[in-house]
Formats: structure tokens, sequence, C-alpha cells
């Protein structure tokens, strides 16, 4: 199932952009830029959701787990589970 694999890419773009977010890298770094134009658009609206955890950023944990259940839901229904 093709959104399944979508799935699968994003959740590697997400955890890429977390393990750059380690990496101190000029903000104008093209990956920077790349992942966060990926990223962000579904990263921000958790952030604001989210309490402050003292410079934590969690929302990453969040949508990947978000993904995973979506996933899971896609494939039940194309097993016939649903």
């Amino acid at each position: 199932m093709i959104l399944v694999k979508f799935l699968d890419f994003y959740s590697l773009v997400v955890l890429a952009a977390v393990i750059i977010s380690w990496v101190q890298l000029p903000p104008n770094h093209i990956t920077i830029n790349v992942l966060g134009r990926l990223t962000e658009p579904l990263l921000a609206p958790i952030r604001r959701i989210l309490p402050e955890m003292g410079g934590l950023d969690l929302s990453p944990v969040i949508l990947l787990f978000g993904l995973r259940i979506v996933r899971g839901v896609l494939l039940s229904a194309a097993l016939g589970g649903i």
C-alpha cells in the first residue's frame, strides 16, 4: 500500500530532523531548510498544544507515535480488520 510506504518514509524524515537537530549546523544549511519544510507543518501545531517542557521538544515523539497509529489503522483496514 503506497500510503503506508509514504508514512514509513515520512517517519524517517522526522527521525532525520531529530538527529540533525543534535548537530550544530548553521540555521541556513540546506539540510536544515529541507527537513524543516517537510516536518514543520505537522510539528508546529503539536508544539502549540504541548505544555512547555523546559526546552525539551517532545513534538517529534508525538508525531511519530501518531504516524504509527495511522499506519496501523491503514494496514488493519487493508487486511480487512475493520
